[in-house]
């Protein structure tokens, strides 16, 4: 489930970005490396997780068959209201990349971002989570669910501290 972190794992994300942006060149879009695979030094479920940021997600909506075409299973919103969920998967069945879309001036995207620059600015933060993860992974095994419910609190209080970091970081 966990794997160590992986330097190879910066150059999948970039690699699979360019061809997504090839694939939409038309459509204004950024892409950031997310998650746990993005961030140095910690333990991840090794599927990249990419955010990308257009002008409004109803456009991918009518562009489906472009990402459909690269791979991705489009599953809408998937549980966040105001996001485009994608999901790549292996022939072998293993996931290996997901695509999580939201329009500009998202504060579910900056909340992605806040989470991940903040852990690379802080590697003992970073520590503490991959030390959550690990410890989680143990206990729980395969149940998923309570993996994830277990990092709820954690998560919750990093945003809400990356959030703080990157107000004062801009003098608001």
């Amino acid at each position: 489930m966990l794997a160590p972190h992986s330097p190879t794992w910066a150059g999948a994300f970039e690699s699979e970005a360019a061809v997504i942006v090839a694939a939409l060149s038309d459509l204004p879009l950024e892409l950031h490396h997310i998650g746990s695979t993005a961030i140095p030094g910690i333990v991840a479920k090794p599927v990249i997780d990419m955010l990308g940021i257009v002008p409004a997600v109803e456009v991918l909506d009518t562009r489906v068959h472009d990402l459909t075409s690269l791979g991705y299973e489009a599953l809408g919103e998937f549980g966040i209201p105001g996001r485009r969920y994608f999901r790549k998967t292996a022939p072998d069945g293993v996931r290996t990349h997901q695509l999580h879309a939201f329009a500009v001036g998202s504060s579910e995207a900056q909340r992605h971002l806040d989470f991940r620059d903040f852990l690379r600015a802080f590697p003992a933060e970073a520590a503490a989570y991959s030390t959550l993860k690990r410890g989680l992974a143990a206990r729980c095994g395969g149940d998923m669910h309570a993996y994830t419910n277990g990092k709820t609190a954690f998560i919750g209080g990093i945003e809400r501290r990356a959030a703080a970091w990157r107000r004062s970081a801009r003098g608001l």
